[in-house]
C-alpha cells in the first residue's frame, strides 16, 4: 500500500448538529493543519463548546434515552460488517500446565504475586476444558464471529521448533467448532504473552532475534490453520505492551527504572525499553506480514492486521499549544504503530522528542514495513483531555516524552501518565477515531476489535447495555461519513482473567463463577440483549430486554 497523502498535520474538529443532542448525532470534520509548524491555528470558540459541553451532552442523551440509539437495528449496518466478541488465551484457557504447554511470561509474573490481589490465571475461565460448552453459547448469542488468540506457550512450548500436538489438536478443535456453527474466526498471534524461556534465553521482545522466532510462529499458525482462518492480527496493542510491560511493570516481565515503575524497580530502563520492544514488535508484524503474502495468501486468501490501543484525545482549551498537544497526542498513541506501516518511518514529533532513544529503521527495513498491513484492529474504552507540558529536560520515559497532560475528564487533576485512574464514557470518541484513522491511513480497513466496560458482578447489567448501544451507534456513525469500518467486537464474551485486576473485574457478557472450580457459566442482561440485536429485529431486542429485567428482578 503506499503512503496517503501527508496526513501529520491532520486533526478533527468536532461538532454537534443542531437537531440532534444524542451522542450518534454528533460529527467530526478534518481540518488540515501545517507540520511541523510552531504556531497551530486555534481551534474556533463554536467548536470548543463543543468540547467544554460533551460531558453534559452526553449525560442528557442518556436521561432522554438518546433515542437514535435506542433504534439501533442490525440491518442499519452494511450486510458485510461483522459483529463478534473477544477473549485472549491468557485470559480465557486456564490449564497452564497441561498437555506441554510452558510457562508464559505471565505465569511468571502472576505467580510472583505481582498482580495487586495476588491472582494468577492458572485456571481463568477454564476455556481449554470448556470450549465445546462456550461456542454454544456464542451460537445463543448469534455470534456472527469469536476472536481469540494462540498462546505460543501452548503451540510451540521451546519458543521455536518442535510444535506441541496437544496444543496443535485444541486449537484445531476450537477453529473447527467454529466453522461448523458458521462463526467467522478472527486469530490473533500475540496477546500480551509469550513464552518465558524466550524472555529468558534473550529478554523476549527487547532483542532482535524475536523476529524470526516469532515469523516461525507465525508460520506454524499459517500453515495449520489457515484453510479456516482469514483474519490473523499479529500483535495485541504493541502501543501499550510495550510501556505495561517495559516502563511502568504493569504487564510481564515487569521491567522498568526508577521513577518510573508502579513498584520499586530492580530490572530495566525505562527511558530506553518501550521503543526498543515496539521496533521489534513493529518489526515482528512487517515479517510475519511479510511471510504470509509470499506464501499462503494466494491460496488463503485472508488478510494479516495488527491491533493499537485507541483513545481519542481533546485539547482542554482553545490554545495554540494545547490543540498542537491533542494532535502531538494521535501521533504518539497511534503514529507511534501505524505510521511506519503506511510511510516507513516513525512521526517525526517522536523523532524530535524522543531523539537518539527511539531506534531507526534501516533502508531494508523501512521496504520491509511500508505498507505491511492489511487491516488495523483498534481497542478502544475511553477519550482524553489533553493540554500541553513543556518537555522534561532531564531523564524521560515514554509519558514525559509526550510532552503533555492527560486526563478521563476535565474534572480530574491532570497527568503525565498515561493510564487513566477512572474515565467516563464517550461514543463520540470512537467516531472520531474510526474517522481520523480512516482519513490519516490510507483508508485501510479498520474492526474495533474491544470494545466494552466493566460492571459489577450482577446478571441485569443494563450500564453494559447502555455502553454497548451507544459504542455500537457511534461506529455507525462514523461508518455512514465514510469511515472504512470492517466489524465490532465486544470485550469480553465472557469474564476472564484481566490483566489489571484478575478476576474481579467484569467485562463479559456472561458471568462466569471464579469461586466455583466448574467455572459455571450464566447470561447476563447484555448477552441477551445482544443476541435479539444479532437476530436483526429492533422491536424483538425491545421485547427481550423487557422480559429479561423482568426475570433478572425476579
Amino acid at each position: 500500500m503506499g503512503r496517503p497523502r501527508d496526513t501529520r498535520g491532520l486533526f478533527i474538529r468536532c461538532s454537534q448538529k443542531s437537531n440532534d443532542p444524542s451522542p450518534i448525532g454528533h460529527h467530526c470534520s478534518f481540518h488540515k493543519l501545517p507540520w511541523p509548524r510552531k504556531h497551530i491555528p486555534s481551534v474556533q470558540p463554536a467548536a470548543m463548546a463543543f468540547f467544554f459541553q460533551l460531558p453534559l451532552l452526553l449525560l442528557l442523551a442518556a436521561a432522554h434515552g438518546a433515542a437514535p440509539v435506542l433504534g439501533l437495528t442490525r440491518s442499519d449496518f452494511p450486510p458485510a460488517f461483522v459483529f463478534g466478541a473477544a477473549t485472549s488465551a491468557y485470559q480465557y484457557e486456564g490449564a497452564v500446565a497441561e498437555d506441554g504447554r510452558s510457562p508464559s511470561v505471565w505465569d511468571t509474573f502472576t505467580q510472583a504475586g505481582k498482580m495487586s490481589d495476588k491472582s494468577t490465571g492458572d485456571v481463568a475461565a477454564d476455556g481449554y476444558h470448556k470450549y465445546k460448552d462456550d461456542v454454544k453459547l456464542m451460537v445463543d448469542t448469534n455470534l456472527e464471529a469469536y476472536r481469540f488468540s494462540i498462546s505460543w506457550s501452548r503451540l510451540i512450548p521451546n519458543g521455536r521448533g518442535a510444535v506441541n500436538p496437544k496444543g496443535l489438536e485444541y486449537y484445531n478443535n476450537l477453529i473447527n467448532e467454529l466453522v461448523q456453527h458458521g462463526i467467522q474466526v478472527h486469530v490473533m498471534l500475540s496477546h500480551l504473552d509469550f513464552p518465558q524461556v524466550l524472555d529468558d534465553e534473550y529478554a523476549g521482545w527487547l532483542s532482535p532475534k524475536i523476529v524470526e522466532d516469532f515469523t516461525a510462529f507465525a508460520d506454524v499458525c499459517f500453515r495449520e490453520f489457515g484453510d479456516r482462518v482469514s483474519y490473523w492480527t499479529t500483535i495485541d496493542e504493541p502501543n501499550v505492551s510495550a510501556l505495561g510491560s517495559y516502563d511502568n511493570a504493569l504487564f510481564a516481565p515487569g521491567r522498568c527504572s526508577n521513577p518510573f515503575g508502579i513498584t520499586n524497580c530492580t530490572v530495566g530502563n525505562s527511558t530506553v525499553e518501550p521503543y526498543i520492544a515496539a521496533h521489534n514488535m513493529i518489526l515482528a508484524h512487517a515479517s510475519a506480514t511479510r511471510l504470509y503474502r509470499e506464501k499462503y495468501q494466494a491460496a488463503q486468501k485472508g488478510g494479516v492486521g495488527i491491533n493499537v490501543y485507541s483513545s481519542w484525545s481533546y485539547p482542554m482549551t482553545n490554545s495554540d499549544v494545547d490543540v498542537e498537544a491533542a494532535k502531538r497526542y494521535l501521533d504518539f498513541v497511534f503514529g507511534w504503530i501505524l505510521e511506519p506501516l503506511v510511510s516507513g518511518d516513525y512521526p517525526d514529533v517522536m523523532k524530535k522528542n524522543v531523539g537518539s532513544r527511539l531506534p531507526s529503521f534501516t533502508k531494508s527495513q523501512s521496504q520491509v514495513v511500508k505498507g505491511a498491513v492489511d487491516f488495523i484492529g483498534i481497542n478502544h474504552y475511553y477519550s482524553m483531555y489533553v493540554n500541553d507540558r513543556p518537555l522534561d529536560k532531564g531523564t524521560r520515559d515514554y509519558s514525559a516524552d509526550m510532552s503533555l497532560y492527560q486526563r478521563a475528564s476535565k474534572t480530574i487533576p491532570g497527568s503525565s501518565k498515561n493510564v487513566p485512574s477512572s474515565s467516563q464514557s464517550d461514543p463520540e470518541g470512537l467516531q472520531c477515531v474510526l474517522q481520523y484513522l480512516t482519513k490519516a491511513y490510507g483508508n485501510v480497513p479498520i474492526y474495533v476489535q474491544e470494545n466494552g466496560v466493566a460492571s459489577n458482578d450482577t446478571l441485569n447489567d443494563t450500564e453494559r447495555i447502555e455502553y454497548l448501544k451507544s459504542y455500537m451507534g457511534s461506529t455507525l456513525k462514523a461508518v455512514r461519513n465514510g469511515a472504512n469500518v470492517k466489524g465490532y467486537f465486544v470485550w469480553s464474551f465472557l469474564d476472564v482473567f484481566e490483566f489489571f485486576a484478575g478476576p474481579q473485574s467484569r467485562y463479559g457478557l456472561y458471568r462466569v463463577d471464579f469461586n466455583d472450580e466448574a467455572r459455571p457459566r450464566q447470561a447476563k442482561l447484555s448477552a441477551r440483549w445482544y443476541s435479539g440485536f444479532l437476530k436483526n429485529n429492533g422491536s424483538y431486542v425491545q421485547n427481550e430486554l423487557d422480559s429479561t429485567e423482568s426475570r433478572a428482578l425476579q
